[in-house]
């Protein structure tokens, strides 16, 4: 599947404290991520998007690492947990 196209898609984590607003490509995030998912070679450990994970959302990487050993090969699946760690499980939509 293509990444999407348009206009990019960025979303703010809004820490407790007010000092301090990351601002995070979230389609860029997810392309880089996606590949460390489908990167059959221990060298994606490398990726400096890995490394900067390890100083910024530590929790991400050992579920990036399940997923590399549970198979996802699929953009929409990253797309969904990256979405989940920036902004909150989606919620149904109730009736």
């Amino acid at each position: 599947m293509p990444p999407p196209t348009g206009p990019k898609r960025e979303g703010v984590i809004r820490p407790v404290s007010p000092f301090f607003n990351l601002l995070v490509d979230e389609d860029g995030l997810t392309d880089a991520l996606l590949d460390f998912v489908t990167d059959p070679h221990a060298s994606r450990n490398d990726l400096p998007v890995i490394q900067d994970l390890h100083d910024l959302a530590p929790g991400m990487v050992p579920v990036l690492e399940a997923m590399v050993i549970d198979g996802v090969e699929e953009r929409e699946d990253v797309a969904a947990y990256v979405h989940a760690s920036l902004f909150g499980p989606r919620t149904p939509v109730q009736d």
